[in-house]
């Protein structure tokens, strides 16, 4: 663990910067090179030689095709691997999902572009505030956190009505089509998830209002880092919606944790990762875990990822499902997506989980 930065720092010491000092890590990153990184952006807690290398073949991967496949036996089997997935990793790779290489290019080409605009075009997106339409900025939540992370993002509401900045050109339009398809397969992919609990195919759609639900679109950015083994691009942390979709440029640095150990994504190319969130830990009544993620950094390479978070309709109650709860006892108490939304960006600072603070019989 790096040494905690102290008030009589020597001069050869990094500055105490705060993520409101610099704005963009980007501009910070190009302008400052190989200097040391600022000891406020030491975030690494816990070794980053710890990871289980020997785990990251056993990702498992879900074929969309067979998902969707009107042959019922083959549909089956992919339910059954469907969930046996979010039951034991929270965690896959989605190939054959339809979306096309062009399509998938061109988004992440336009996303480059946006964060090389020049910062004074970006101020007007600033960021404030969680359910601000279109927000910009650095690290990951700069005005509460104690330490911050090196990374710029974009975060757009593209549901229930689409959001998304006028630059650079072209950038709106193809991010319109990209995330109306992959609200298509996070549909298809939760309807699945609800034939894995033995639930009819539009349980969980309907129960949670996903046709009328929130998507954010974050844009993340991360810089090379002159001290990746000081710093993290995102702490680890879980996801507030149902189903997350990432895309990323082929440049490694997102870690899942597994059986208590950090595993190293290496995706097949073109597939998409999906990862589950709160909200579908809360409907499968405790059954399908909200997966701990992570990104890490490297000194050569700027990463780039687009994660579409899908979630329940913002005025909905969620709880575990009807159909799970005649059952068996509910393991989590009904609250409004909205009001889950603020609980879980309140307690991601006291390092505890939001799904806890709902839980009916919480962890000590």
């Amino acid at each position: 663990m790096p040494p905690a930065a102290t008030s009589s720092m020597s001069s050869s010491e990094p500055p105490k910067l705060h993520a409101s000092d610099i704005g963009s890590i980007k501009s910070f990153a190009d302008s400052n090179g190989l200097s040391p990184i600022p000891s406020s952006y030491y975030s690494i807690v816990e070794p980053r030689d710890d990871v289980a290398d020997e785990l990251a073949s056993s990702i498992p991967v879900i074929d969309f095709l067979l998902l969707t496949s009107d042959d019922p036996l083959l549909h089956a089997d992919a339910v059954t691997q469907l969930g046996k997935a979010c039951a034991e990793w929270g965690f896959f790779m989605l190939t054959n999902h339809g979306i096309s290489e062009k399509l998938m290019a061109e988004v992440m080409n336009k996303a480059h572009e946006f964060h090389n605009l020049p910062v004074e075009e970006k101020k007007e997106f600033a960021d404030r505030g969680p359910f601000s339409p279109i927000r910009h900025g650095t690290s990951f939540h700069p005005q509460v956190e104690k330490v911050h992370y090196w990374r710029d993002y974009l975060k757009v509401i593209t549901l229930p009505e689409f959001n998304f900045p006028n630059k650079p050109p072209g950038f709106k339009e193809v991010a319109y089509d990209y995330s109306g398809k992959i609200r298509a397969i996070a549909r298809t992919l939760l309807q699945g998830i609800s034939e894995s609990l033995e639930l009819e195919p539009e349980a969980l759609v309907e129960s949670t209002g996903f046709d009328s639900g929130l998507q954010i679109f974050a844009v993340n950015l991360y810089p090379p880092c002159p001290e990746p083994d000081l710093a993290l691009g995102m702490p680890p942390h879980s996801d507030h919606g149902l189903l997350t979709l990432l895309y990323q440029n082929g440049i490694g640095g997102l870690q899942v944790k597994h059986d208590g150990r950090w595993v190293n994504v290496d995706p097949l190319p073109s597939c998409l990762i999906v990862n589950t969130g709160d909200q579908l830990e809360a409907v499968s009544n405790g059954r399908y875990k909200s997966i701990l993620h992570r990104a890490v950094l490297n000194n050569k390479d700027t990463r780039i990822s687009l994660v579409l978070v899908n979630g329940p309709d913002l005025e909905k109650e969620i709880g575990p499902a009807t159909g799970l709860v005649q059952k068996e006892e509910p393991l989590f108490k009904n609250i409004k997506y909205r009001d889950y939304f603020q609980v879980q960006q309140r307690t991601r600072f006291a390092d505890k989980s939001g799904l806890d603070e709902i839980r009916i019989n919480p962890k000590n």
